[in-house]
C-alpha cells in the first residue's frame, strides 16, 4: 500500500516531464538561427534580407502568442502544445531547405515563431498545472516553465554555432540535428496529461487582468527589455566587433548567445529569493541590472572591444533571468485562473517588442552612432524603473 502510494506520489512529482521536453525542443528551434546570421551574410544574403528573416520570425510569434492561449483554453493544452512541438519540427526542415532558396528559409522562420508562441504561452502554462497539480510551493511551476524554455533559447544556439561553425553542412546540419531533437520530444510529449477540459469557452474579451493599474504600472514598463536585453546582447553587440574577429565571428556570436542565456539561466534561482509579494523588488532588481548593462553596451561600442561586449552579453543577460521571472511571479498573483493562458501570450508578446530593438537601432544608424543611441536606451530604461519605482507597493494583489 506504501509502495503504491509512493509512486503515485512520484509519479505525479515527475509529470510535468513531458511537457518540459515539448518546450524545451520549441525553445531550441526558436534560438538556433540567431548565431548563424553571421554565416548568412558570408553566403552572400544582403543584411536586409537577414533582418527580413528575422522579422519573419516576430511576425509569427506575435499573432501565436494572443491565440494559442486562447485556442488551449478551448481545445485543451496538451493538443496544441503538441501542435506546436509539429510545427517547430516542420520549421527547422524549412530552414534546412534553405539552399533551394530564401522563400523557404522565410517560411521556416515564420514557423518558428508560431511554435515558440505556443511554447511561451501554452507550454509554460501547461508545466505550471501539472506542477501545481504535484503540490509543492505555488511558484514552483512558474520557475520550471521560465527554466525549461530559457534553456531550449540557450543550448539551441549554441549547439547551432558549433555545428555551423566546425562540422560540414553547416546550412543543413544544425537544423537537422534539432529536427531529431523534437523527434524524441515529441515522443515524450505524447505521454503528458492534459490538465483542463474540453468544455472551457473562449473568453470573449481580452482578460481583465490587463486593465489592473499594477500590470500597467509594473509589468508594462518592465516587458519588453526582456528579450530587449537579449536583443542587444547578442544581436548588436556582435556587429560592433565583428571587423575584428575575422574568421572567428561566428563563434563570437555564438559565444555572446550562449553566456547570455547562460547567464539568464543562473540567476533564476537568485531571482526567485529576490521576489516579494509586497513590492516589486525582483522587478526593480533586474531593470537596475539592465540599465547597467546598458550603459557598458555604449561604452564597448564606443572602444569597440570584444572583450567589454562579452561582459555586456553577460550583465544583459543577467537582466533578462531576473526580469522574465520576476514578471511572471508578478502576473501569476494577478491572473485569474482560467486567464492564465492567455495572459501569458500577452505578456510574451509585449516581451517580444524589445527584440525589434536591433532593427530599430539599425534604422537609426544613419542619425547618430551606436554609443549615442545605446545611450539613450539607458535613459528611456531609467524612465521605466521610476515608473515601477513609484508603483512598487501600490495597488498590490489581495492575498
Amino acid at each position: 500500500m506504501t509502495t503504491t502510494a509512493t509512486r503515485a506520489v512520484e509519479s505525479r512529482s515527475t509529470a510535468w516531464f513531458p511537457a518540459a521536453a515539448a518546450v524545451f525542443a520549441c525553445g531550441w528551434g526558436g534560438n538556433q538561427f540567431t548565431p548563424l546570421l553571421v554565416m548568412y551574410k558570408d553566403a552572400g544574403y544582403s543584411t536586409f534580407t537577414v533582418d527580413a528573416l528575422l522579422g519573419a520570425y516576430v511576425i509569427g510569434l506575435m499573432p501565436g502568442l494572443l491565440l494559442s492561449g486562447r485556442l488551449s483554453n478551448r481545445y485543451g493544452r496538451r493538443p496544441v502544445m503538441l501542435a506546436g512541438t509539429v510545427l517547430s519540427l516542420a520549421a527547422s526542415a524549412l530552414i534546412a531547405l534553405g539552399p533551394l532558396g530564401v522563400a523557404w528559409i522565410a517560411a521556416g522562420r515564420f514557423a518558428t515563431g508560431v511554435a515558440v508562441a505556443v511554447a511561451m504561452a501554452v507550454g509554460s502554462t501547461w508545466i505550471k498545472e501539472l506542477s501545481d497539480a504535484a503540490g509543492g510551493a505555488p511558484d514552483l511551476g512558474t520557475r520550471r516553465a521560465a527554466l525549461c524554455l530559457t534553456l531550449g533559447l540557450g543550448i539551441g544556439p549554441g549547439a547551432a554555432g558549433v555545428l555551423a561553425q566546425w562540422a560540414p553542412w553547416p546550412m543543413v546540419l544544425p537544423f537537422a540535428v534539432h529536427i531529431g531533437l523534437t523527434v524524441v520530444a515529441l515522443a515524450f510529449a505524447l505521454r503528458g496529461r492534459e490538465t483542463l477540459g474540453r468544455t472551457t469557452t473562449l473568453p470573449r474579451t481580452r482578460p481583465v487582468t490587463t486593465r489592473h493599474p499594477r500590470f500597467r504600472r509594473v509589468i508594462l514598463p518592465m516587458a519588453p527589455w526582456i528579450f530587449g536585453s537579449c536583443g542587444v546582447a547578442y544581436a548588436i553587440m556582435p556587429q560592433l566587433v565583428d571587423d575584428q574577429l575575422g574568421s572567428w565571428s561566428l563563434a563570437y556570436s555564438t559565444l555572446l548567445t550562449v553566456c547570455a542565456v547562460g547567464a539568464g539561466v543562473g540567476i533564476q534561482p537568485i531571482a526567485k529569493r529576490v521576489d516579494r509579494a509586497t513590492s516589486a523588488r525582483a522587478v526593480l532588481t533586474g531593470m537596475t541590472v539592465l540599465c547597467a548593462g546598458l550603459a557598458l553596451s555604449a561604452f564597448a561600442a564606443a572602444v569597440r572591444s570584444p572583450w567589454l561586449a562579452l561582459a555586456t552579453a553577460l550583465v544583459l543577460g543577467t537582466a533578462y533571468g531576473i526580469a522574465v521571472v520576476s514578471g511572471l511571479l508578478e502576473l501569476q498573483r494577478l491572473a485569474r485562473p482560467d486567464e492564465i493562458a492567455e495572459l501569458t501570450g500577452i505578456y510574451y508578446a509585449l516581451a517580444y517588442i524589445g527584440f525589434l530593438l536591433p532593427s530599430l537601432l539599425a534604422a537609426l544608424s544613419g542619425v547618430a552612432g551606436y554609443p549615442v543611441l545605446l545611450g539613450g536606451l539607458v535613459i528611456v530604461a531609467l524612465a521605466g524603473t521610476l515608473v515601477i519605482a513609484r508603483n512598487s507597493r501600490s495597488h498590490l494583489p489581495v492575498t
